[in-house]
């Protein structure tokens, strides 16, 4: 390549062993395909914290998961995993017409930064078991994962002013924060 500041790294991105990399990366810049745009995104955000910036193509579904706000179908603890830890620098949709052979999906390019304070590694079992079963009130669905009794989740919920009825769509980013906090 004749460069001394580029290192390509071939392999499995799932795989990749972070802690070997050196330098550590501050860059995660590519064209992800659908089956890991999710996992290796939201895997990055804990397993490299030298991390500071990330410019993505994904599917159009999975970049408006990214940034999705409480209460539409979109939001998930995909979106409050990303939101707790970035914030989004761009977004640009990209027409399957600019593909050779043209997909049948949309794309989009999309662009985040770490934010100083990223949560804590105790937040991200609180926002799985949340968003674990959907259709249910997220103290039931904590429960069900076993992470903390339906009455220890309720008192965590009262104790952060939400109702004890509440479902994880509609907490935003922040109020999980608070809530894994106070099952501490």
């Amino acid at each position: 390549m004749g460069r001394e500041n580029v290192r390509l790294t071939y392999g499995d991105a799932l795989a990749l062993d972070a802690d070997g990399l050196d330098p550590p990366p501050t860059k995660l810049v590519a064209n992800l395909p659908y089956n890991i745009a999710t996992p290796l995104v939201v895997e990055s955000l804990g397993r490299m914290p030298s991390l500071e910036r990330w410019c993505v193509m994904v599917q159009r579904e999975v970049a408006d998961r990214f940034f999705a706000i409480p209460r539409t179908k979109a939001y998930g603890a995909v979106s409050v995993h990303v939101q707790l830890a970035t914030r989004k620098v761009g977004f640009r949709p990209v027409p399957p017409t600019v593909f050779r052979p043209r997909p049948r999906v949309e794309s989009a390019l999309v662009a985040f930064e770490r934010v100083a304070g990223s949560p804590p590694t105790w937040v991200r079992p609180v926002v799985d078991a949340a968003f674990a079963h959907r259709r249910k009130r997220l103290a039931n669905s904590v429960a069900l994962v076993g992470l903390a009794s339906r009455a220890e989740v309720e008192a965590a919920l009262v104790a952060i002013g939400k109702p004890v009825g509440v479902r994880a769509e509609e907490l935003e980013p922040l109020e999980f924060l608070a809530l894994a906090e106070a099952l501490r």
